[in-house]
């Protein structure tokens, strides 16, 4: 690893993508820092930690929204825009049609992409301006004067959006002038801004409380061990190996040899339990926009907030949160695998191409086959994610609930920094060796 820095230091062209790449993500978190007027920021720090939904929001943004700055929505926007756009491209034929008429068609989805994300923008900007008036974070009178709730609101609103569409650009800038995916990266620094907060406030609880430093060491111990699980279990994968058959075409020979079709473990990455987390916030959202004084949300905040059966403090040992969410993570790893991995496509592929897999005949029978083994294999990956989006939050709640590491690090987190780190690594090994010819002969 340290090597592979040292290389791509060494290259100039490399070099100069790495501080492009670090001089954008600068000015990002330099936006993380610039306030929104018309915020109480010493009340939102306190309704950003009860609220999961937005506290979720904040962990992605590197804590923007927790102090309501200018880069509060983040990239989260483009992100759901996106996720939206490939369940969309799968259903409506004619985004399907565009995806795949090269450069062209891939712009156009693309800015279609970006339209849908400023119209998210607009949404996740009412939903907070809305949260912040029913918690009375909204400073009405001193932005414009008296009874200004709505000029008030309509400003921040504006400004929330704006702020995710310079996020937006400057993640599309790092893609076409850095060295990896800029959203990732952009993702990758917030999440670990937020947990370098928490841990240095942590520490400066030690002065008054030594005993807590064995509660950080054990914390960061624990942590390490996750990293290297998650490490270990994303590069596990299933090798169905294929045989192509020798084809005579004019006076050459093809095919005669073997390969084999990678499924891995965790095909879907962390979108299962982005998924799973955004239903079980779902209701959150719904009451966010309600009136304090409606029975509706009394009815909420009686049995399901103050109960801690659904958000609050759901994340504190909650049964029933824990059995939802072990449920939605379990029913979204199949729903993702189903669409990233098709058998007919594969095994229609084969066939083509004179492909067969070993002891099984071709068309149908491969069909079946491919769907077994992606079941099977989808399985352990779902039980893998729900065991990383369960075990950690109890884990991290019994040893750094007393010293405000409770919600430093996320299962999401923690999967978003693994995924970003290892792609970055390949980004650094593919630039350099494509600069490098003689590095593929050692």
């Amino acid at each position: 690893m340290w090597q592979r820095l040292i290389n791509a230091f060494s290259d100039r062209e490399i070099r100069i993508k790495i501080f492009i790449s670090l001089g954008l993500l600068l000015i990002f978190r330099l936006g993380c820092y610039v306030p929104v007027p018309g915020i109480q920021y010493d009340v939102i720090q306190e309704i950003a930690k009860e609220n999961t939904l937005l506290g979720l929001m904040s962990l992605m943004s590197g804590g923007a929204l927790q102090y309501g700055t200018l880069f509060a929505l983040g990239v989260l926007p483009f992100i759901n825009s996106y996720i939206i756009m490939q369940l969309l491209t799968l259903v409506i034929p004619k985004l399907d049609q565009l995806s795949k008429q090269g450069d062209e068609g891939r712009e156009k989805v693309t800015m279609i992409t970006r339209y849908v994300a400023i119209f998210l923008a607009l949404i996740q900007g009412i939903g907070i301006v809305v949260t912040y008036h029913n918690s009375g974070v909204l400073e009405t009178e001193t932005l414009f004067g008296e009874n200004t709730e709505w000029f008030t609101g309509a400003f921040i609103i504006i400004m929330l959006t704006a702020g995710s569409c310079f996020v937006m650009w400057l993640s599309e800038r790092i893609t076409e002038y850095g060295i990896t995916n800029g959203t990732s990266l952009i993702i990758f620094v917030g999440i670990i801004a937020t947990f370098g907060q928490a841990l240095i406030t942590a520490f400066g609880l030690v002065s008054d409380q030594p005993n807590i430093l064995w509660n950080i060491f054990g914390y960061l111990l624990i942590i390490i061990l996750l990293f290297a699980l998650i490490v270990y279990m994303d590069g596990g994968e299933r090798r169905i190996k294929v045989n192509y058959a020798k084809m005579v075409r004019g006076n050459k020979m093809y095919g005669g040899q073997s390969t084999y079709i990678p499924l891995k473990i965790t095909s879907g990455g962390v979108m299962p339990i982005i998924f799973a987390s955004a239903f079980m916030m779902f209701p959150t959202m719904i009451v966010s926009f309600l009136d304090p004084s409606s029975d509706l949300y009394m009815f909420y905040y009686t049995y399901l907030y103050a109960t801690g059966t659904w958000s609050g403090n759901a994340w504190v040992g909650n049964i029933v949160y824990y059995l939802f969410m072990f449920i939605f993570v379990i029913f979204f790893s199949y729903f993702y695998a189903q669409i990233q991995f098709n058998p007919q496509d594969v095994a229609r592929n084969l066939q083509q191409y004179g492909g067969t897999i070993q002891g099984i005949r071709a068309g149908r029978p491969t069909v079946e086959y491919l769907q077994k083994v992606n079941n099977r294999i989808t399985l352990f990956g779902a039980l893998f994610l729900s065991f990383i989006a369960i075990i950690p939050a109890l884990l991290f709640n019994w040893i750094g609930g007393d010293i405000g590491l409770r919600s430093a690090f996320s299962a999401t987190g923690m999967l978003i920094v693994v995924s970003v780190a290892l792609e970055l690594d390949k980004q650094l090994e593919a630039q350099y060796m494509s600069k490098h010819y003689k590095g593929f002969l050692k």
